[in-house]
């Protein structure tokens, strides 16, 4: 990434994620209203903001914590309170901010995509394949979300869009069927990189996790390495509960990194930094809006600064 395109994001992330970082500064800003001695109350009022930031229990204690050890009973600034804030932040994150890292040895190199029905899994996969191919790599897609003809047709118009082949059947099909049909034609083509998409549909645990189970049986009876990574696409949006969805997708599929999407669209951005911090699962990429550019791969220093509004 060249610096202007650098400076680009930066100013695309710090404004997709106001929502969340107005949440927690404003709370802060009631909090300490110039200079305030940070006594046992008002740490523990910040405790509760920051949870209610969706930063999850533990995170908000080990902020307060280095607060306490270092500050209490002093006086201390609201910029001071956000520094330190998005050290913690940066602190945590950066042990699992890591690319996707695509293997050459591996052909294809296959990407298993989950997540829930409208996390943006199939726009997530749209976006990766065009920024695959910028770093020079061939890409196919397979449309294994059998149950929604609508996904099927989403996945062939990020194909069209992007000139990559899309392996599809019938809606309805069997997903598995798709998958190791989609391995053998990447294979026989020497494609490097294989996205395989799936369906999502929490309502029947059991269902999906059969579904995910039997493809991933399917894949590694294909090649015994793959899937090489399992990425499991979150929505922003749904603040707590993407930690559950989490935990469902890692008993399926044993996931092996996350992508965040839609943080402009949410005042719970937070919940990135609770996922981090109980699962401690590779982030690969978050998104902030809709165009091809506005997914990047993560960076915890520039989400910490622009999500405690220090930058």
């Amino acid at each position: 990434m060249s610096s202007g395109e650098k400076r680009g994001w930066l100013s695309r992330l710090k404004a997709g994620l106001g929502k969340s970082s107005q949440k927690l500064t404003g709370g802060l800003t009631g909090l300490f209203t110039g200079k305030k001695k940070l006594d046992d109350a008002t740490l523990d009022d910040l405790e509760d903001i920051l949870i209610m930031a969706d930063f999850g229990v533990p995170t908000a204690a080990k902020i307060v914590e280095q607060l306490r050890y270092g500050r209490h009973n002093k006086d201390i600034t609201p910029e001071e309170v956000r520094q330190l804030i998005a050290g913690v932040i940066a602190e945590t994150l950066k042990p699992v901010a890591q690319p996707i890292a695509i293997n050459h040895s591996n052909t294809p190199h296959v990407l298993l995509m989950v997540g829930v029905n409208g996390s943006g899994k199939t726009t997530t996969i749209g976006k990766l394949a065009r920024q695959f191919q910028q770093d020079g790599h061939s890409v196919m897609l397979a449309a294994g979300d059998t149950f929604r003809a609508a996904a099927i047709e989403q996945l062939a118009v990020w194909g069209e869009r992007n000139n990559v082949p899309v392996i599809h059947k019938e809606a309805g099909a069997d997903a598995a069927s798709v998958a190791f049909e989609a391995l053998q034609t990447a294979r026989d083509q020497n494609v490097d990189v294989l996205m395989i998409d799936t369906a999502g549909r929490l309502q029947n645990k059991t269902h999906l996790m059969e579904e995910l189970t039997k493809m991933i049986r399917v894949i590694e009876k294909f090649d015994d390495t793959a899937p090489h990574d399992t990425v499991l696409v979150l929505d922003a949006t749904t603040g707590q509960n993407a930690l559950s969805q989490v935990e469902v997708f890692q008993e399926a599929a044993n996931i092996s990194g996350i992508i965040m999407t839609k943080l402009d669209g949410t005042a719970r951005g937070g919940v990135l930094i609770a996922c981090a911090e109980k699962f401690g699962i590779p982030v690969h990429a978050i998104g902030v809006g809709e165009t091809i550019d506005d997914l990047q791969p993560f960076n915890a220093t520039d989400f910490a600064k622009s999500i405690a509004g220090t930058e």
